[in-house]
């Protein structure tokens, strides 16, 4: 068996830590080698565990996660860790600012574990690095859509497995607004500003109402849907018993993992 690759998980739900721990150890090839609950702790831990990879939520206390990237970053002399960046939605003041301190990749929160998986996987494959990395501001790697997939067909079995009745007017906003999504994640970012009303035009309604009716799709879902498949793909990160999903939040998972399932085609 050759070299794991060390992962040091940040962040203050201690609850989400453990699941993280518990997921990523049982990966043959991985390793946790340390677990902080605020930034002061994960740079200590960074330090002297050397990560090759962080898995940082963006908002902790004692030190952010925007202060933690901004210690990494005026190391000279170590490799820089890979960065997988935790965010939730309405955070995207700040995680223009963690882009420019050269995050490699942004999940939202809540997010599916085999995604986070893929992209650990993807992020470490040409470890290990045996020499110092120089820190650059280029943009994190975004997964890009590939010819092998048939997004809108893929998006369509998707939403008729998780249970979504399509001749309900949200069935069509939430189809538009994923695909939307997966050719340009910033508008994750826009929700209200831009992603709505571009439906809206497209439909000759008010944002308003496709905002409703993303909901009223949604609710209909968890009511009437498929619990195997909700579990499936929610599960990980909530408890689908209790909890629903914002609409931002399952437009970007569902996205998140259609970009995936492409570039893995």
């Amino acid at each position: 068996m050759g070299k794991k690759i060390k992962i040091i998980v940040a962040d203050d739900n201690r609850n989400l830590c453990q699941m993280l721990q518990n997921y990523l150890q049982g990966q043959e090839d991985l390793i946790v080698v340390g677990v902080a609950n605020n930034g002061l702790e994960a740079w200590e831990l960074i330090q002297t565990q050397e990560p090759d990879l962080i898995i940082l939520d963006l908002v902790m206390p004692n030190l952010d996660g925007l202060g933690v990237l901004e210690r990494v970053n005026s190391r000279t002399t170590m490799p820089r860790p890979k960065v997988i960046m935790l965010t939730a939605f309405g955070q995207e003041s700040l995680t223009h600012q963690a882009m420019l301190l050269g995050v490699d990749y942004f999940i939202l929160k809540p997010f599916d574990l085999e995604i986070l998986n893929k992209r650990i996987r993807s992020l470490t494959q040409d470890l290990p690095a045996t020499a110092p990395t120089q820190f650059t501001t280029s943009a994190p790697t975004v997964t890009t859509v590939g010819s092998g997939v048939n997004l809108s067909v893929e998006v369509t079995t998707m939403m008729h497995q998780i249970g979504i009745p399509a001749h309900v007017k949200g069935y069509q906003y939430i189809r538009d607004a994923i695909l939307m999504v997966v050719e340009d994640v910033s508008l994750l970012g826009a929700v209200t500003k831009e992603l709505y009303p571009g439906i809206a035009k497209k439909f000759d309604t008010a944002p308003s109402r496709v905002e409703r009716g993303i909901r009223h799709a949604i609710e209909l879902a968890w009511e009437r849907g498929h619990t195997d498949t909700l579990k499936r793909i929610f599960g990980y990160s909530m408890n689908i018993e209790r909890q629903k999903p914002t609409n931002s939040e399952f437009i970007a998972l569902l996205a998140d993992k259609l970009r995936v399932m492409s570039k893995v085609s």
